[in-house]
Parts: structure tokens; sequence; C-alpha cells
């Protein structure tokens, strides 16, 4: 099952879950900020993206703080906002939806 983690107020968020849904692939739309990951799952989903917390930490946000790797991790736990978004998981792959059509891998 693909998982999308979806921000409605976020344009690209809006468009990657729209192609999900036009793909007709099975998806479960997870709302982050409502719902934040675990360290546990953002260290999974780094793995899967292949990124270091820093690569889709949103520095622009008033709440963001420089720091190492576990520092920045536990920021985003705390703060989901600090994520970049929308992030797709299948599996063991993850993309970010920076353009909308970066998952589309993830669909075959």
């Amino acid at each position: 099952m693909i998982e999308i983690w979806h921000n409605p107020r976020c344009s690209k968020s809006r468009q990657t879950l729209a192609l999900l849904q036009d793909s007709g692939v099975a998806h479960h739309v997870r709302l982050y900020l409502k719902e934040p990951p675990t360290d546990v799952e953002l260290k999974a989903a780094l793995k899967a993206l292949d990124v270091t917390a820093a690569d889709i930490v949103r520095r622009s946000e008033d709440c963001f703080v420089d720091g190492d790797e576990d520092a920045l991790i536990a920021l985003m736990v705390a703060n989901p906002i600090l994520i970049e978004r929308p992030i797709v998981i299948a599996g063991s792959r993850a993309a970010i939806g920076r353009p909308p059509e970066a998952v589309l891998p993830l669909l075959d």
C-alpha cells in the first residue's frame, strides 16, 4: 500500500494526491500535521528517500532551528510542519512530490 504524507493546504500535495487517485493505485492518505510520524517512521522515510534530515527540513518555517541529524529529526517529529511535502512511501521506496510526477516510479 502506498502512503502519502499529505497537507491539503499545499498545492503540490494536492496535485500529488490527485495523481495517485487518477492512477487508481491503492493508497492511504496520512494528514501528517494531525498524525505526525514517529522518529522511527521519519528515519525509515529518510532511508527510503535516500536523503538526510537536512535535505527535507523546511528551513523557512518559524520553528526551524538548525542542528545535527538527530536534532533535526526530533524537531520535525515535534513540529511536522517542518517536513517537506508531500512524501509518498511505497514499501522501501519513497519520493517527494516536487514535482508531483516524481512519484510516478513508485506506481510501477
